[in-house]
């Protein structure tokens, strides 16, 4: 009802819902609700449908909201075909990636603060679902102790940090391994960094790995789902199959044993995010598709 409360009140002409659902479903009865109805357009982000759209419960809902929409985008081409695979949605989904505020994640300015101690950090930011393989970042980084001084720098919170918490202390990194819970001002943080990992399985986009990547730093994940869209391999950093922690393990001592390629691929990657993911080419293209949609 505040959707529908709010489309009348304002006039809008478009209602725009992020994720089918619940948003998008709320979106379409707030439709019915109003006269004249405003225009619904819906952004899939990922676990509607890689997540949620897996239990068959919901299947028949976000087949509707999704087809029901004037007008549908989702944040990765891996994303679109998903859709339509899964859902078999005839209407046309335009993809329209994620952004990132490029003035906020940013390359610290002068010497790189290191609030963690000597060595070279490495950095994961998430939810802690296990989609994320938690555990595999703890693995990598133990292999990395094997070879050099570094930091894991865990940050956020979810179902799996107790167990990552309990393969740290049961691999013996001891106060080597930061889980920081959710923190604000991230980008400060990932200033920090010389690494980002995110080996997940599946992500639809990789918001994290981009935001890394605004900020200057290479990120090792794994080719499958979204990411290779963000994270060009070999250039931005690397990416291998989903749980070898062996691949990855040897991409990160790369890059963190060789200065000047840590540094080429922290400065290929925020030129990446400037040319592809600011925000200010982003949202011209959201607003171009309203006008698509509505009619202008």
């Amino acid at each position: 009802t505040k959707m529908a409360e709010v489309a009348s009140r304002e006039g809008l002409d478009l209602l725009h819902a992020h994720y089918a659902i619940p948003h998008a479903t709320a979106a379409f009865m707030a439709r019915q609700m109003v006269s004249p109805a405003p225009k619904v357009i819906t952004t899939l982000h990922g676990t509607d449908i890689t997540l949620v759209g897996a239990d068959q419960s919901f299947y028949g809902i976000i087949k509707f909201t999704t087809e029901a929409s004037d007008g549908v985008t989702a944040v990765s081409s891996y994303l679109k075909e998903e859709t339509r695979k899964k859902f078999q949605v005839a209407r046309p989904i335009q993809v329209i990636y994620n952004f990132v505020d490029t003035q906020r994640f940013r390359p610290l300015q002068g010497k790189r603060e290191n609030s963690f101690g000597d060595g070279k950090i490495l950095m994961h930011i998430s939810n802690f679902r296990p989609v994320k393989r938690i555990g595999d970042i703890v693995r990598i980084f133990a292999n990395m102790r094997k070879a050099l001084s570094a930091k894991l720098v865990m940050i956020g919170d979810g179902p799996e940090r107790a167990s990552a918490e309990a393969l740290a202390d049961e691999l013996k990194l001891g106060g080597e391994v930061h889980f920081l819970g959710n923190q604000v001002g991230v980008e400060q943080l990932l200033g920090q960094a010389d690494l980002f990992l995110l080996p997940t399985d599946g992500e639809s986009f990789g918001l994290g790995a981009l935001e890394a990547m605004s900020c200057g730093v290479p990120v090792i994940g794994c080719q499958k789902g979204g990411l290779p869209e963000v994270v060009l391999h070999g250039q931005t950093g690397y990416l291998a199959p989903v749980g070898d922690v062996e691949a990855m393990s040897q991409c990160a001592l790369k890059i963190l044993t060789d200065d000047d390629l840590r540094k080429e691929m922290g400065e290929n990657a925020r030129q990446r995010v400037l040319e592809t993911f600011d925000a200010k080419l982003i949202v011209p293209q959201y607003e171009e598709f309203y006008r698509q949609v509505v009619g202008e």
